[in-house]
């Protein structure tokens, strides 16, 4: 459980991940050895699984962003394992939820253009027997990412 002092650490980590601890310390007003001791503390505690980077998908050509919504055939454990490993393991899915509602599953799809989503399709989505159907809905715009 964090505290005012851990969330503001968190809070500008979440801005930045790659600042310097000195200048972290400063604006959470503590001293350099004490925020380094409580940011070690978030790791270790799991609260900070891992850094990351935030990439513009614009300046990297992924300009095809969609919302996928999966219905499986049924929920064999085999089937669901290849599945999950699939959303794991290909490039163009970004996220990955199971759901309530119509559908079994909600993904994010980021891919260069329609060509490329098409490809997404019918060579890892569409092929998996465990997958009934996909529904796609186009981003027209991000508005939080």
């Amino acid at each position: 459980m964090s505290d005012a002092t851990d969330d503001r650490i968190l809070a500008e980590l979440r801005r930045d991940s790659r600042i310097a601890n000195a200048t972290l310390a400063e604006r959470v007003g503590l001293s350099a050895s004490s925020c380094w001791r409580r940011v070690r503390a978030l790791e270790e505690s799991g609260a900070i699984r891992r850094y990351t980077v935030d990439l513009d998908d614009e300046v990297l050509g992924d300009r095809f962003k969609a919302i996928v919504h999966v219905n499986l055939m049924r929920h064999d454990q085999a089937l669901m394992r290849d599945f999950i490993r699939m959303t794991r393991t290909t490039p163009e899915v970004r996220a990955c939820y199971a759901i309530t509602g119509t559908a079994d599953y909600h993904l994010h799809v980021t891919c260069r253009d329609l060509q490329a989503y098409n490809r997404f399709l019918d060579d890892h989505l569409l092929s998996l027997p465990a997958v009934k159907g996909a529904q796609t809905f186009l981003v027209l715009k991000v508005i939080k990412d």
